[in-house]
């Protein structure tokens, strides 16, 4: 459990800019919805579980915990098995598991598991560099879950697994020529996986995201109405609750998936700076996290839990401004989502562990 002399090695800075990163979500999920009801106090109760989440994973050694990364594995695949059979279905998705209070997302779980599992299995490898075996594991570890989440269907939340994948096996000596050669059988994969792999909604997803304006009704609605929103702010905004994109409802999901957008068209140009600063300090916080850890499993759970969230925000970010195709992507700490939020606060809980517990034994 927590040590009182580990209090003066937490990284308050930390931890005050992604709470202010919540304030910022929160005042604009206000806005978005109307004012003060069910969403708004939903996200308040999220925020407080995810607060309560953060602190447990500091508390615990992440050492302990990285031991046990099996265990927490074999659970979140069981509870994906679990959405495939009893989820609730909304939109057409499995992804929810109803809890009678809460409705659990495990999908969003999966980020710190895998982290977890892979830091445990890379950073304790006594290998001068990655074997091939090192990194098939590895490949499977992800795989398995990214499959699960697939199925729901739920691409986006899967593929934010594969960032976890790269980046730590690529501080754990993944040779650069096996890195090309994934990139070449992308390459020749795409023409299959767009044939066979991708749903119609989701082919026209990439289809309006090339050109809008062939379906400006149906599939490229988003991206048009994103693209309105966030230009039409200007410098300074046109102030809180003010925004017509938003409040007039012309702009699908804006507390959730655009709530960027939202953002700035109310408070222009200079809000979207700060969120993008304060989001900046928290990345090369955490990247700081990683280079003073003790040890490289420690390193390697930041670095894991680092590439999902900040592949997160930059995909989310381009999308909200028209720049990548629409994708059922939250932005961490903004949006609305308890499951997200919850797990996403238990993460930096996990990077505050790895940093503070760098002068222990």
């Amino acid at each position: 459990m927590f040590e009182r002399r580990l209090f003066h090695h937490i990284d308050w800075a930390l931890i005050g800019a992604v709470i202010a990163l919540c304030a910022i979500g929160l005042t604009m999920i206000y806005s978005a919805t109307g004012g003060a009801g069910s969403v708004f106090w939903m996200q308040v109760y999220a925020i407080g579980l995810g607060l309560v989440a953060m602190v447990i994973c500091m508390s615990l050694d992440y050492r302990s915990l990285a031991d046990k990364s099996h265990v927490v594995y074999l659970g979140i695949l069981l509870l994906l098995v679990a959405v495939l059979f009893a989820g609730a279905v909304r939109g057409g998705s499995r992804r929810w598991l109803d809890l009678g209070f809460f409705n659990l997302q495990p999908s969003e779980f999966a980020k710190a598991a895998i982290a977890l599992v892979l830091a445990k299995l890379l950073g304790e490898s006594r290998r001068p560099a990655l074997s091939n075996q090192d990194l098939i594991i590895a490949g499977v570890l992800v795989a398995v879950p990214l499959l699960l989440i697939a199925r729901q269907p739920d691409l986006g939340t899967a593929v934010t697994l594969l960032p976890i994948l790269l980046v730590v096996t690529y501080v754990a000596g993944l040779p650069l020529r096996y890195l090309g050669i994934l990139v070449l059988v992308a390459a020749m994969a795409a023409p299959v996986a767009w044939k066979f792999g991708l749903q119609d909604y989701q082919r026209s997803r990439i289809a309006t995201f090339i050109d809008p304006a062939q379906d400006p009704r149906g599939a490229g609605y988003q991206q048009i109405q994103a693209r309105i929103t966030v230009g039409s702010g200007g410098v300074w905004g046109k102030g809180f609750m003010e925004g017509t994109q938003g409040q007039l409802r012309f702009l699908p999901v804006a507390h959730n998936d655009f709530i960027f957008s939202v953002l700035a068209e109310e408070q222009g140009f200079a809000g979207v700076l700060v969120a993008l600063a304060l989001y900046l300090f928290v990345i090369l916080r955490a990247l700081d996290a990683a280079r003073l850890a003790k040890d490289r499993t420690g390193a390697y759970l930041v670095l894991g839990l680092l590439a999902c969230f900040t592949f997160q925000v930059i995909y989310n970010i381009t999308m909200s401004a028209g720049l990548a195709p629409v994708k059922g992507l939250t932005l961490p700490l903004l949006s609305y989502g308890g499951s997200s939020m919850i797990a996403t606060l238990a993460a930096f809980g996990l990077i505050v562990n790895v940093r503070m517990r760098r002068f222990t034994n």
